[in-house]
Parts: structure tokens; C-alpha cells; sequence
């Protein structure tokens, strides 16, 4: 059900596992006029038919983006996505989510492939953020908490290559004006490494999430700064997009 008012501007938030929800954005966003609508799929919740809200937020996830065997209501989140393209509805995609947008628009998602990244992370701006809406003028090599195998391997034709990694490429990018996709978590503090499987860590030759945990504190005042910006950016392009033609400044 729609939950929007005439004074309440909402986002759709797809939660895809327990764990991942929306962190300290949800604050961030709500902040500055977003109040994010969160369906738990995981749990079975509904995914709508349609995208009826001013923005869609689609959260990260174990899954590959066309893993519907495993995660059935993945066809219906993907459904949404192609309509916040089609409809140019503001959308940001988290792990999962990012690379569920590559995919949907045309690029390439490959599981379980390159390096995998675990922790915070050192990133770099390329020179398509220099304009973008979201990411500009921020430092230029932000850190960001990781937490992946799989990756973007191609993205779609006219994206926005806006950010990489040592050890992955496509780290983040917008796919026309109003639609973003990123590898990395800006919605998780460093307090969640707490609570990762340390197996898996040591499958894929990581570090105990106590030496992550240490080292993301370390990064984490910076990198919370860094990322309440883009927060707050993304809610103003959400507020400024579902404000009356004729309420719009400028």
C-alpha cells in the first residue's frame, strides 16, 4: 500500500537479509525529508507491483541480482528498478542493489568474481564525479565498509563511471540522471563487522573481523561525513523531483 501523504515525500526500501537493513541512512534521509517505507522480502514481505513512491532504495544482499531460485522475490524487485529508470524515479542501489541496477540496464554482474573486498576500503573518484549530483566535491579517496565476492563486470552503455577500487573496478555510477548504483555500504557503521561470519571471512583469506572492526573505526569519522552527505544529497534530488512543477525553485 501506498503510505505517501500530500506532505510526506517516502522511498521504498528493499530489504533483502537480515542484518542489511538501511543503518544510519535511514536517519540521514529522514532528516532531510525521506521517510523510507521498508519491506523485509526477506521475511516475505510484499514487493509491489508497481513503484508508487517518490524514491526506490534497493539494499544489498548474499544473492546474485537473477538469483530467483534461492530469492523469489527478486523478479518483482527488479520489476521496480526498470520502472525508476523508465519513470527517471530517483533510485539507489547498495551491493546487491547496485549491481541489480548495472544489470537491469544492460550491464554485466558476475558471482563470486575478482578480489573479494571485506572492511573498510579505500576508494577513488573519477572524474565523472566531478558534476554528479551525489558525489561531487567530495574527498577523493573516501573509505568505504566492503562487504562482497561478486561484482559488476560491465556496466550498462552511457552510465557514469563515478568511483573504483584497488581491486574492483566499478565500484560506483549513475545510469542517467537520477539512478545510482555502489559496491560498497555508505548505510553501515563499523559496529555491524561485529556480527559477520567469521567463516566466511576466512574462507575467502579476509582478516578477523576484529582486525576489520579495529581499522574501520579508525576510517569511520571521515567516512560518516562523507557518506551523510550523499545521504542528504539523494534526499534532495528525491524532495526536489516529487515537489509540484510549480513549487519548484528556479
Amino acid at each position: 500500500m501506498d503510505t505517501r501523504t500530500a506532505t510526506a515525500t517516502t522511498a521504498l526500501v528493499i530489504q533483502n537479509q537480515g542484518g542489511g537493513g538501511l543503518g544510519r541512512w535511514a536517519a540521514w534521509l529522514t532528516e532531510r525529508g525521506v521517510t523510507p517505507h521498508i519491506v523485509l522480502a526477506h521475511e516475505g514481505g510484499a514487493v509491489p507491483d508497481r513503484l508508487e513512491h517518490s524514491a526506490l532504495i534497493v539494499l544489498g544482499g548474499v544473492y546474485l541480482p537473477d538469483d530467483d531460485a534461492n530469492a523469489p522475490w527478486l523478479p518483482a524487485t527488479r520489476n521496480l528498478v526498470r520502472q525508476a529508470l523508465t519513470d527517471v524515479t530517483p533510485m539507489f542501489g547498495i551491493c546487491l542493489g547496485g549491481q541489480m541496477l548495472a544489470q537491469v540496464a544492460g550491464g554485466e554482474v558476475r558471482g563470486s568474481h575478482g578480489t573479494p573486498e571485506f572492511g573498510s576500503t579505500r576508494l577513488s573518484l573519477l572524474p565523472d564525479a566531478v558534476s554528479d549530483p551525489l558525489f561531487r566535491d567530495l574527498p577523493e579517496h573516501p573509505h568505504a565498509i566492503q562487504n562482497h565476492v561478486d561484482a559488476v563486470t560491465a556496466l550498462p552503455a552511457g552510465a557514469h563511471w563515478l568511483i573504483h577500487s584497488e581491486h574492483c573496478p566499478y565500484q560506483g555510477f549513475r545510469v542517467g540522471p537520477a539512478a545510482w548504483g555502489v559496491q560498497f555500504h555508505p548505510e553501515t557503521t563499523a559496529e555491524r563487522i561485529t556480527g559477520w561470519n567469521r567463516d566466511r571471512l576466512t574462507r575467502h583469506g579476509a582478516p578477523t573481523p576484529e582486525t576489520l572492526l579495529a581499522q574501520a573505526l579508525r576510517d569511520e569519522p571521515a567516512a560518516t561525513d562523507t557518506w551523510r552527505t550523499v545521504a542528504h544529497r539523494f534526499a534532495d534530488v528525491v524532495t526536489a523531483r516529487a515537489e509540484p512543477p510549480g513549487a519548484r525553485r528556479g
